[in-house]
């Protein structure tokens, strides 16, 4: 495998803004890093998974709405509903999005989270086209943590985009899924606490949920602190 380089004071995790599992699990490792007082200290730092290009075909709804009331069933409090809007309107691609996050990275990880969890929300929960521009922008309005102005002229500029494309082709034989945790003392784990499967065929598979276990995170967040050399 090759590992990722894990920046000091963070986790390196490789994920996608429309990935559910991974919505839910940075929720977790969110809360757990507050209840541990680690908030501000130990960062996240966000890699590319881009699973429209690993599955080369897009996100559709098809295979994103069987995951809401699954995952909402785990973590109401994110509050995931159905499209609600025309089938048109779905975001064709998260690359935008995607990118949008790593341009805030330039400015700070604690940006990049909060744009992510942003966006993630947006399209998860309040049905938003997170693949347009202004739609994007719109959003990061409301981040305390993000500069817009520098956001705005990074995203359009594109000065992320290669950055962020090398390192997801450097890793994306290596990464199992999204999303994949890498600790600075090269352990890592991918979807911690979730064990399920697919049931159902020919494009109308459902994710069945064998375990679910969210008290990892407490330790996960331990674990990750102690490597970044932060608790």
């Amino acid at each position: 495998m090759t590992r990722p380089n894990v920046s000091p004071g963070t986790v390196t995790v490789f994920t996608d803004v429309m990935c559910g599992w991974s919505t839910l699990a940075l929720h977790r490792f969110y809360e757990a890093r507050d209840a541990a007082g680690l908030t501000g200290r130990l960062h996240v730092d966000l890699q590319l998974f881009l699973l429209e290009d690993l599955n080369r075909t897009a996100l559709t709804t098809r295979m994103i709405e069987p995951e809401k009331p699954v995952i909402n069933a785990l973590a109401p409090e994110l509050e995931f509903t159905e499209w609600q809007h025309d089938p048109y309107e779905w975001p064709v691609t998260s690359l935008p999005a995607n990118e949008a996050v790593h341009a805030a990275k330039e400015q700070s990880f604690a940006a990049a989270e909060e744009l992510d969890m942003a966006l993630r929300l947006a399209f998860w929960r309040d049905s938003r086209c997170i693949s347009m521009r202004h739609e994007i922008l719109d959003v990061a309005v409301r981040c305390k943590e993000v500069d817009v102005d520098r956001l705005r002229e990074a995203f359009d500029s594109g000065q992320a985009r290669g950055p962020m494309m090398q390192s997801y082709f450097a890793h994306r034989d290596d990464v199992q899924g999204s999303p994949h945790f890498f600790l600075a003392d090269g352990t890592d784990v991918v979807n911690p606490g979730i064990e399920l499967h697919q049931e159902g065929e020919g494009g109308t598979e459902v994710p069945v949920v064998d375990d679910d276990e969210p008290g990892v995170y407490d330790g996960l967040v331990r674990h990750a602190a102690i490597a970044a050399g932060v608790a």
